[in-house]
């Protein structure tokens, strides 16, 4: 059954808000899977803040264009697609999108992504799970925060600690002579 103009355009408006809120987006092909496995994939992924859908190209297209995406896409919009928005903490969820495939025996496989206007091929939108969670950028920016007055404690405090230290050996030694 053709689609009407409306539901296109809902559909265009759907893919444009979904692009906007995403930090990524990741293309993949779906071929070969059920909807149930399709449907267990998306629970995965919505755990991971990830939106997973199957897309019309030519609209998907449109909807890239109007969020500012030129590149050629030619290659990513063959074939029938499912998309992976990714939300703000990219890492986890592009690592949620490759553990979800791994559980339908890698029957879907990533084409290519985009990340801030660019365009990845397959190993590019792959190794976006190797990025850092958003716990751990943050766990890096308090450590990094924190060294310099971990470091200045410890200078000051050294001098009292070597007074200790002298006083206590002092103490030892008279201990042992008497």
């Amino acid at each position: 059954m053709a689609l009407t103009r409306e539901k296109k355009e809902e559909l265009v408006e759907l893919y444009s808000s979904h692009l906007e809120n995403a930090s990524a987006v990741v293309f993949t092909d779906f071929r070969g899977t059920t909807v149930s496995q399709i449907n267990g994939l998306r629970a995965d992924l919505r755990e991971a803040d990830t939106s997973y859908m199957v897309v019309k190209n030519r609209l998907l297209r449109l909807a890239l264009a109007n969020n500012g995406v030129t590149e050629d896409l030619d290659e990513l919009l063959e074939g029938p697609n499912a998309v992976a928005f990714v939300g703000e903490d990219i890492g986890r969820g592009v690592t949620a999108l490759k553990d979800g495939i791994r559980g339908l025996d890698e029957v879907v496989e990533i084409k290519g992504g985009i990340l801030e206007q660019n365009v990845l091929d397959a190993g590019g939108a792959a190794a976006l799970s190797e990025l850092p969670t958003r716990e751990e950028m943050l766990a890096k920016l308090l450590a990094t925060i924190i060294a310099p007055a971990t470091q200045l404690a410890r200078v000051v405090n050294e001098p009292g600690v070597s007074l200790a230290r002298v006083v206590q050996a002092h103490a030892d030694a008279q201990e042992e002579a008497a």
